[in-house]
């Protein structure tokens, strides 16, 4: 009963930061892929390790994967944009 509780509570926080995400995104008006590959890979990261743990398969290629995704994300910081402060002169 627990892991079912966790998984929809996981799955509920899941779908909400990927809103809060994009939300901001659009917000601060950025577009392309590049730069939003780095939370892609590690909500794929999230994605992989719930969906292993159902259905039992935790094993070397799961761990492989995950830091695959964790190695991409770093990667791919090179494509965020840079946020400059306004108060500094």
């Amino acid at each position: 009963m627990t892991p079912l509780i966790l998984t929809l509570v996981f799955l509920i926080i899941f779908v909400i930061s990927i809103f809060i995400n994009v939300k901001k995104r659009r917000a601060a008006g950025i577009t392309g892929l590049k730069s939003g590959l780095s939370s892609i890979c590690l909500y794929a990261v999230a994605l992989i390790n719930v969906v292993g743990y159902w259905f039992d398969v935790l094993g070397i290629a799961s761990w492989l994967l995950t830091f695959g995704l964790i190695l991409a994300a770093a990667y791919f910081t090179k494509y965020l944009p840079q946020y400059h402060d306004k108060t500094e002169s």
